[in-house]
């Protein structure tokens, strides 16, 4: 049995950009100290989810990678001897930027990055605005703890994105996630939609027969426009086996800092139990690639 201790952060954020990596270094030291091997953050866990607005001057919040992130990271995973996954906003050129998700080695060099490649544009979700569109596709990260297919927040409704990653022998999906209540939802509605998003990538789990881990961030972030009444982040980070099960799931309105610990082998017997990826039809998927089937 080969077992990895898995740590997560689900934190608030604030404005104070140092507060915030002060607060994720001790975070990560704690976990570390705790036993972790593992540890995983939020989406855009630096800042404020700037993407509530369409305003030019944010994009001073990128940064190159390898850049001072990198670095900040990395120091951490080299200090402690723990494998990290970032997610950063990076500026790649002049006018283009991505939603990048960087994964440190725990000698602090760069295991992997990937690209957001699904961008989401609804109101107070303008990231179409920020992010060009990933361009590396789906590929996971070989690392020292596992081979691990990390995408972020919007990717995790698409199948065809985890599919990917599981047939290229992807042993974790991580999801590191910015997602929340739009507060003109009724409460039913609100539910309606965290329980949808987390069901999906349960489904995930089942159809790859592969562990999910999506971490999300908590608290009330405003709309520094005040067009609308801002973003309670619902929290509910969790981690969930190859069959689907919730293994863990974090609050709905506290921070938490969590070790699960998953059986990396138990992915292979569960696919000896449903055998999935054996009886798939790979000659009648041709139409998948379409937009649409008239």
């Amino acid at each position: 049995m080969r077992e990895v201790k898995i740590g997560f952060l689900q934190q608030h954020n604030t404005a104070d950009t140092k507060n915030n990596l002060l607060r994720l270094a001790e975070g990560i030291s704690d976990l570390a100290k705790r036993g972790a091997q593992l540890i995983v953050l939020q989406e855009l866990h630096n800042s404020l989810y700037f993407c509530q607005t369409e305003d030019v001057n944010n994009f001073d919040l990128a940064e190159p990678i390898p850049g001072p992130s990198t670095r900040f990271f990395g120091e951490l995973a080299k200090e402690f001897g723990v494998v990290i996954v970032t997610s950063l906003f990076e500026k790649r050129a002049p006018g283009l930027y991505h939603n990048t998700a960087v994964v440190l080695e725990k000698d602090g060099s760069i295991a992997g990055t990937y690209r957001k490649m699904h961008i989401p544009d609804d109101p107070a979700y303008y990231e179409k605005f920020y992010f060009t569109p990933g361009d590396m596709g789906f590929h996971p990260i070989q690392t020292s703890v596992g081979k691990l297919g990390v995408m972020v927040c919007w990717d995790q409704w698409y199948p065809e994105a985890a599919r990917l990653m599981a047939l290229q022998g992807a042993e974790l999906l991580i999801y590191p996630t910015a997602i929340g209540y739009e507060s003109s939802d009724t409460p039913e509605e609100q539910q309606r939609q965290r329980i949808a998003w987390q069901t999906v990538q349960r489904g995930h789990a089942v159809a790859n027969g592969l562990p999910v881990i999506a971490v999300n961030r908590v608290g009330h972030e405003p709309d520094p426009s005040g067009q609308t009444n801002g973003i309670q982040f619902w929290g509910t980070s969790f981690v969930a086996g190859p069959q689907g099960e919730v293994i863990y799931e974090a609050s709905t309105n506290e921070e938490e800092s969590i070790i699960v610990e998953l059986d990396m082998d138990h992915s292979e017997q569960v696919r000896r139990w449903w055998p999935f990826l054996r009886d798939r039809r790979t000659d009648e998927y041709q139409n998948i690639l379409k937009r649409y089937i008239d």
